[in-house]
C-alpha cells in the first residue's frame, strides 16, 4: 500500500478534496475496520469489473478503513471468481425458483454467453443475498471479535496486577 500522504497529494485525487484527509481511511479501529469488512465482503460477490474501485469509493463514502476494503475483494481471484459466483448462481437459482437452461449446463464462457439472459437473473439475486449477508457477518463479526480480544487484553493486564 503506498503511503498515504502520497495518496492524498496525487495529482489524479484531488478531485476527492478533503475526503482523503478523513482518519478512519487510514486508522485502525474497530468502527473502520468493521465498516471496511463490510465494504470489501459487499463488493467482492458483485460480480463486475473494477471491484477495488467501487470498493475505494465505498470506503471513502463509508469512511471505512481503504486498505482493508480493498484488499477483501481479491476473495473473489481469477482463481477463486468461478466457483464463488457458480454459487451464487446456484443460490440464485434456489431463490429464484428459477431452473437451470440445461440438466447438464456445462459452466464455460461460451455457454455462459449463449444463456446469458436465463442466467442475469439467478445469478444477480444469489449475488445481492449472499454480499449483504456476508457484509452484515462481516461488520458484527469483527465487531464481537474486536470487543471480544480487547475485553481479553484487559482481563490478562488485571490478573498481571494481581487484582
Amino acid at each position: 500500500m503506498p503511503d498515504q500522504d502520497a495518496i492524498k497529494d496525487h495529482k489524479h485525487l484531488q478531485f476527492l478534496g478533503e475526503q482523503l484527509h478523513e482518519p478512519n481511511l487510514w486508522h485502525l479501529n474497530r468502527h473502520s475496520v468493521a465498516k471496511a469488512f463490510a465494504v470489501g465482503l459487499f463488493v467482492a460477490w458483485l460480480p463486475i469489473p473494477g471491484q477495488m474501485v467501487v470498493a475505494a469509493l465505498a470506503a471513502l463514502y463509508f469512511r471505512a478503513n481503504l486498505a482493508i476494503s480493498v484488499a477483501l475483494v481479491w476473495i473473489t481471484n481469477p482463481l477463486t471468481w468461478v466457483p464463488l459466483f457458480y454459487f451464487a448462481y446456484r443460490v440464485g437459482l434456489a431463490i429464484t425458483g428459477l431452473t437451470p437452461p440445461a440438466q447438464h449446463f456445462d459452466f464455460t464462457y461460451e455457454n455462459v454467453i449463449a444463456h446469458l439472459g436465463a442466467l442475469w437473473a439467478p445469478l444477480f439475486f444469489g449475488c445481492l443475498l449472499l454480499s449483504s449477508l456476508c457484509a452484515i457477518a462481516g461488520y458484527f463479526g469483527i465487531q464481537y471479535f474486536w470487543r471480544w480480544y480487547v475485553t481479553k487484553k484487559w482481563q490478562h493486564r488485571k490478573q498481571l496486577r494481581g487484582e
